[in-house]
């Protein structure tokens, strides 16, 4: 089997994804777009949904964990009155009620929502069930038995209600939420059923919507280096960690997998750090009495 061809491109690039393509499709044409020899994504969204989405190149795939782990805020708009199979637009409308409550009623029932809470995943989820995917078997005619897992909330708060059918949100939250069973439990909750019509990622961890390349200026630019304007560098990923200087000596070192001494200590002992040399990635790891102990190694660029 032959090298992926492609060029040896390592960095962050932040799509303004559009509604209708999956993020799958997404990291495909950026990858094609910049003939870049590997890529990847720091979290899924739904096809439907829009906004940021942050893809990784070459190198910075290896700080996809440090971008997913951290905090994500969304914007979205519950349909009130309709509950669906998917908690969607999507999906098939299974429940209707005349109910709407007001707003005092729904900034009220917000509060139940944020702190660390369990969280129930949508039947139509990439969840697994007997190492099977929940929308396969919901698909298949099956009602999967999703367990509750937890999901830590930051802030969910009422934006706007446009008319009396429709409450848009803000919420910021950890690794594994699911908006979806956010509107549908809220819903639930209020008695008047609802589903997510709009949604919108706003902001990743470090990364946010200001400068986001268009989906479409990947057809315009197609393999230009006028494309690498947009590219971040993958240290971007990583400014929530100590960055810890080292020398030749010590890059080296890490390089090959053993600890290497650090010239910095904005660390505390046993802390995850980066070590750094001329400013770009040597290793991530753990800082211990004047070295970091690698965990994920990086070649020189």
């Amino acid at each position: 089997m032959g090298r992926r061809k492609g060029r040896d491109i390592d960095g962050w690039l932040i799509v303004d994804k559009p509604t209708g393509i999956t993020s799958s499709a997404v990291v495909n044409k950026a990858r094609w777009a910049f003939d870049a020899k590997k890529a990847g994504h720091a979290g899924t969204l739904d096809p439907e949904a829009t906004g940021l989405l942050a893809i990784a190149f070459g190198q910075a795939t290896k700080t996809v964990p440090y971008v997913q782990d951290e905090l994500k805020a969304y914007r979205f708009t519950v349909r009130l009155g309709q509950a669906t199979n998917t908690d969607d637009a999507e999906g098939e409308v299974i429940e209707t009620t005349d109910l709407r409550p007001s707003d005092d009623a729904i900034t009220e029932a917000l509060a139940a929502y944020v702190g660390d809470i369990l969280q129930v995943p949508p039947k139509f989820s990439a969840v697994k069930i007997d190492g099977q995917r929940a929308y396969k078997l919901a698909r298949e005619g099956a009602d999967p038995d999703i367990a509750a897992r937890p999901l830590y909330v930051d802030e969910l708060s009422f934006v706007s209600r446009p008319d009396e059918d429709h409450v848009i949100l803000d919420l910021v939250c950890g690794k594994g939420g699911y908006v979806r069973a956010i509107a549908r439990d809220l819903g639930r909750d209020l008695g008047c059923c609802g589903h997510v019509i709009q949604l919108r990622r706003l902001w990743s961890g470090p990364f946010e919507l200001d400068g986001a390349i268009p989906f479409d200026l990947f057809d315009e630019e197609a393999k230009s280096p006028s494309l690498d304007r947009f590219l971040l560098p993958l240290e971007a990923a990583l400014s929530d960690l100590p960055e810890l200087r080292t020398t030749a000596e010590g890059a080296a070192k890490m390089r090959n997998g053993n600890p290497g001494m650090v010239l910095t200590a904005d660390a505390e002992y046993g802390d995850e750090a980066w070590a750094s040399l001329d400013g770009q990635v040597v290793a991530i790891g753990t800082y211990r009495a004047g070295e970091l102990h690698p965990a994920r190694v990086f070649a020189a660029r």
